[in-house]
């Protein structure tokens, strides 16, 4: 990156007019500055230690900053550019470039926004009247990013204050109610559930993500959450600022029928219950009627099930049926408890078939929801649940039957909604949007698609406990039983262990007795053996070093004669073809003649002087034989040089002379 960039970045920005009163040309800077810091460590490690993020702050709507002129007609500071939401929007999308979730730079990231205000500033202007729609949704989901993971900002989030969000009037123009400052969870959770107009479901929508970031893989915030929510709802504090009080008196419960809002409690309440066992045990402490008044007591989880029959009945927005199936799905698996505690009312499994069996192409979702359902109840059912195993399965296989459980599942698995919900678009611009399920809750259900195909199939005596290993509950009574029999059969046997102890230690006693005498046999034995093999290991090496050393001296008398063999025959070889042939004849024989009294030596090792004496001898031979052979080669050599004069002449009178002439002349 080249030098001072972030620096005449910020600068061309306020050359221009800053955010509000700047023109394209900010959008070109906050392109450029996106560019080099998005997905790049290093560039924004740079950033933030050059004093990026205080300029930053310094941009934002709220920080303190210098006003320049405009050689304009009217007020300087009051105008505006068209471009003003453009680049505010633009710099917001600028900052969760900072906060990527999984990046090893957002912690630092995080922190250095904190420190420098950020996360009020933009808490300020999603909370802004006069903000656009646009600008309060990614405001919201800048903070969403910039608490997300990390446990020291959650815990401080809660202690935040802004003005709480009051709707645009119909006209346009902002509303004048002048409200107090509130803490941000309470004003998050009034925008989230109360009811509005889809113009504002992005708005709503980012709400709900910042308070599950703010929950975010922290068991203490959740639990801390979940509590507020319980005891607001037993204290019948306001409704529309409490999730669990929403989804327990249910979509009839309020004056306006807006699904989104019912949706908004329901994923609320499954983050902060999912895969946690204490929460889920909390939350079903949770129950309506007073058994002392003699009313009928209704658990929490009995009282969400009647409402999501009732919607499916009377033919709610599916919005509303889905939200209570993703959290009931949720609550139920891998709970037994809870199981139960649905099946303490009987009458619903019949519900939730006929739910699955109801035709109809627009019912797909909720028909798959259902039948996941019913599969979650029948997987962690036990041999005790209020509706025993056993009476389970003849509902889901006769009166549902497998084909149709398993066709709606597989349905649901291949429905757009599922299947492609990573690349969905979320418009609310025509009409109510496009929203049916939680990111967190598909997963789920992909995680878990093919372990609900099979749970159709297994056997009703296997039990599932929070793990994928069943056990057989007929097998444990019987284990039971046999268990009280080996107690008192124990308690016998322990009697006579006592009596065979007591003879055992008479037969150690003698057993000792007879090791000591063994050991005492064993060391005199193993002392002789030891001679034994002291003696044996000398003579042995002796003997070797001996015979090493013969044969040492044998090979190493042969190896000179094999040698001086061996250069008689090169020397031999370098003489012309018909002498060498003949040489190397008479050296084959020669030398198979010495090979025959190597083996002659070898076998007559204890008279090696007379061999080696016979060995010299042999040798002299053979220099005798090779002189000779050398006076042979000589005279061959003179005979073929007189041979080769041509044409044939006198060589001394240079004469021409006739061939007989010329034998009768060399006679030899």
């Amino acid at each position: 990156m080249f030098e001072n960039a972030f620096d005449k970045v910020f600068d061309m920005i306020q050359a221009d007019g800053a955010l509000t009163q700047g023109t394209i040309v900010v959008q070109d800077c906050l392109s450029v500055l996106a560019n080099l810091v998005r997905f790049n460590a290093s560039n924004q490690t740079t950033f933030r230690e050059t004093g990026g993020v205080a300029r930053l702050a310094a941009l934002l709507p709220g920080a303190k900053k210098n006003k320049k002129g405009r050689s304009s007609l009217e007020e300087e500071d009051n105008w505006v550019s068209p471009q003003a939401d453009k680049n505010l929007w633009g710099l917001l999308a600028i900052l969760r470039m900072f906060l990527v979730k999984g990046s090893t730079s957002t912690l630092p990231n995080q922190n250095a926004f904190q420190k420098h205000g950020l996360l009020q500033q933009i808490l300020n202007m999603a909370f802004d009247p006069a903000s656009a729609i646009p600008i309060k949704v990614e405001a919201l989901n800048v903070c969403a990013d910039m608490i997300r993971g990390n446990a020291r900002l959650q815990e401080g989030f809660a202690q935040l204050q802004v003005r709480p969000f009051v709707e645009p009037a119909t006209n346009g123009a902002a509303s004048s109610t002048s409200v107090g400052p509130v803490y941000i969870i309470d004003a998050l959770l009034d925008l989230a559930l109360t009811p509005a107009g889809n113009e504002l479901f992005d708005v709503r929508f980012a709400a709900c993500e910042c308070i599950k970031a703010y929950c975010f893989n922290h068991a203490q915030i959740r639990t801390h959450f979940l509590r507020r929510a319980i005891g607001g709802h037993l204290e019948g504090g306001d409704e529309t600022a409490n999730a669990l009080t929403t989804l327990i008196s249910g979509p009839q419960g309020s004056q306006t029928i807006d699904p989104y809002r019912t949706w908004f409690a329901a994923t609320l309440i499954y983050h902060l219950i999912f895969d946690d066992h204490e929460a889920k045990n909390e939350l079903m402490q949770v129950v309506e009627g007073d058994a002392e008044s003699g009313e009928e007591v209704v658990t929490c989880i009995q009282t969400l099930t009647a409402h999501l029959i009732a919607s499916l009945q009377v033919g709610d927005d599916e919005r509303i049926p889905i939200a209570y199936l993703m959290l009931l799905s949720g609550w139920l698996f891998e709970d037994a408890e809870a199981v139960n505690d649905f099946l303490g009312e009987a009458s619903s499994l019949q519900s939730l078939v006929q739910a699955v069996l109801k035709p109809g192409e627009e019912q797909v979702v909720t028909r798959g929801l259902c039948a996941a359902l019913l599969g979650i109840i029948y997987e962690f059912s036990t041999k005790d649940s209020p509706v025993p195993r056993r009476d389970l399965q003849p509902i889901l296989t006769s009166k549902l039957g497998r084909e149709k459980y398993l066709n709606a599942i597989a349905e649901l698995r291949h429905h757009p909604l599922v299947r492609d919900f990573e690349v969905l678009p979320r418009d609310s611009s025509s009409g109510m949007p496009e929203v049916f399920f939680d990111e967190t809750f598909v997963d789920f259900l992909k995680d878990n698609f093919s372990r609900l195909s099979r749970a159709i199939d297994r056997d009703p005596v296997i039990e599932i406990h929070q793990s994928h290993n069943g056990i057989d509950r007929d097998l444990v009574d019987s284990l039971r039983g046999q268990l009280d029999e080996k107690s008192l059969t124990l308690e016998k046997l322990q009697a006579d262990i006592l009596s065979a102890e007591q003879r055992l230690n008479q037969e150690q006693a003698e057993h000792r007795r007879t090791q000591e005498s063994s050991l005492t046999q064993l060391s005199t034995i193993k002392k002789i053996n030891e001679d034994l093999h002291r003696n044996h290991d000398a003579d042995v090496k002796r003997l070797e070093r001996e015979h090493k050393q013969s044969g040492l001296e044998l090979e190493n008398r042969l190896n000179l004669q094999i040698s001086a063999l061996n250069n008689k025959l090169q020397l031999a070889q370098k003489e012309t073809p018909i002498a060498v042939a003949k040489i190397k004849q008479e050296s084959d024989g020669k030398l198979h003649d010495a090979l025959s009294a190597r083996t002659e030596l070898e076998r007559r090792l204890s008279a090696s002087d007379r061999a080696r004496q016979e060995a010299l001898e042999t040798v002299r031979g053979f220099e005798q034989t090779q002189k000779r052979t050398k006076e042979e080669i000589a005279t061959v050599t003179q005979t073929l040089g007189t041979c080769c004069l041509t044409p044939t002449e006198d060589v001394f009178s240079g004469r021409h002379c006739a061939p007989n002439e010329f034998a009768r002349a060399n006679p030899s």
